[in-house]
């Protein structure tokens, strides 16, 4: 019966998935041409005849139905219940026994259930052969204010912004898998309809997806018809069809001239690291995990960070000694300023002694790349992040760009490497809007109008 109802359903990997705070099915009504098609629900054994009910309708609506299992006694029984139930499949949410989920597959092999684990970021088996992959951890995304209303500034100087994308872009280049982040909404806030499509956008912009979860708040005047919530709702849900419209965008490959060959154990997995530091300036960035740095992980780029020389094979390090014979610049860090690797499985950012030593490290970036156009330059940015993307022919590349300061940004204006033709400007509220492009010392120069949240270029 799974895999029939399977069959059904989109593939796992073009799930788009949200926490769902009922078993109504008459709720299922808010999903009406929404692209979310996957729905996270917490198990309870003693619902689940609701449980039941609820997910053969939503597999009428061609909706996959995960229950979301966390640590405790009887796992694997949990799992057959919620499969015995008709749900689609599993989610093993949080810090799990060693060796449990693996026997929550087995005890599932029958029915071909799809088991989808999201642990602590340092537990993500990276590179495995997993369809989807992924962590509840993460920091909410947005400018972090100080107490005094202030915002935080960042080594660079401009406003800091929390994001995770740093960290997804790190956990996307280990391999092809779907990324999901499952982070939840800071308890006891109250999210504007802005801070939820900067959570989307954040996630999209890499290629992965954000779980989408309501804060109890909003879910409650959701369910109960207020207007206001269905209007942020019908947002939300326009922000997750822009990027699912175009999910093509998600096989554009990481663009720019400069690498950063970083690991796991060199702190690849933390939010506000090196990898954001360098995002929070604008600038083009490649993450090249040392498992993955061979010559074509690095074809195109004309700098490279190298974290952590010692932890290197020297079948790396040989590869990075090619990279600098054929005219490439490696800025090797000195022992000591590698970002710490996680000294609890639960820490994500880096602590304020390391925050000290990231002003110290800006000074060797910034040496290194200077007022340089590493792909693309961006101008009246302060609030926002970019992530630059090209085709596999290399003839098409996207920037991507999330603003972050609840509030519309005007007259941004992106310098280009290279000469382009023609310019397109896609965003959830306009659609699709041809830009003018014209000469720049650097290459080509488009100006964009206005960005409210969310907005990508694609040049040709």
């Amino acid at each position: 019966m799974i895999l029939a109802l399977l069959l059904t359903l989109a593939a796992p990997s073009d799930w788009v998935p949200a926490r769902w705070h009922w078993l109504e099915t008459k709720t299922l009504e808010l999903l009406s041409g929404s692209p979310v098609n996957c729905l996270l629900v917490d198990w309870n054994a003693q619902q689940k005849a609701q449980a039941q009910a609820f997910a053969a309708a939503a597999g009428e609506r061609g909706i996959a139905t995960l229950a979301v299992i966390r640590p405790g006694d009887n796992v694997v029984e949990a799992a057959r219940g919620a499969i015995s139930a008709k749900l689609t499949g599993i989610v093993l949410e949080g810090d799990f026994p060693a060796g449990a989920a693996e026997r929550v597959k087995d005890g599932l092999a029958d029915s071909k259930a799809p088991v989808i684990e999201l642990p602590m970021r340092a537990s993500m088996k990276l590179g495995s052969n997993a369809p989807i992959i992924g962590s509840t951890q993460g920091v909410w995304p947005g400018i972090q204010v100080l107490e005094d209303g202030a915002a935080k500034a960042g080594p660079s100087g401009s406003p800091w912004i929390n994001t995770n994308s740093g960290f997804l872009r790190a956990a996307r280049a280990f391999g092809d898998h779907v990324v999901w982040i499952g982070n939840l909404p800071p308890p006891g806030t109250v999210v504007t309809a802005e801070g939820y499509l900067e959570a989307i956008g954040d996630a999209a912009m890499t290629g992965a997806r954000w779980i989408v979860a309501l804060d109890d708040g909003f879910a409650r005047r959701l369910h109960d018809g207020e207007a206001a919530a269905i209007k942020d709702w019908q947002r939300i849900v326009q922000q997750l069809r822009f990027y699912e419209d175009r999910r093509d965008w998600r096989a554009f490959r990481p663009a720019g001239k400069l690498a950063v060959v970083q690991g796991v154990n060199d702190g690849a997995l933390l939010s506000g690291g090196i990898l954001d530091m360098i995002l929070s300036r604008h600038t083009p960035v490649r993450a090249v995990p040392p498992e993955r740095l061979r010559a074509e992980a690095l074809a195109g780029a004309s700098m490279a960070v190298d974290v952590d020389a010692s932890s290197l094979t020297p079948e790396q390090r040989e590869v990075l000694k090619t990279f600098t014979r054929s005219g490439g610049t490696l800025l090797t860090a000195p022992p000591g300023w590698k970002d710490a690797a996680p000294a609890k499985p639960d820490r994500i950012t880096l602590d304020e002694k390391e925050l000290k030593r990231l002003d110290d490290i800006w000074h060797d970036m910034q040496a290194l790349i200077g007022r340089r156009n590493l792909g693309a330059r961006l101008f009246n940015v302060s609030s926002m992040l970019s992530n630059l993307l090209e085709s596999s022919d290399g003839k098409q590349i996207l920037v991507h760009l999330v603003n972050y300061s609840n509030y519309p940004v005007e007259a941004v204006t992106v310098h280009f490497l290279g000469d382009f033709k023609s310019a397109r400007l896609y965003t959830p509220e306009g659609g699709e809007k041809k830009l003018e492009v014209y000469k720049v010392d650097e290459g080509t120069g488009v100006d964009i109008e206005q960005v409210n949240v969310s907005a990508t270029l694609r040049l040709e």
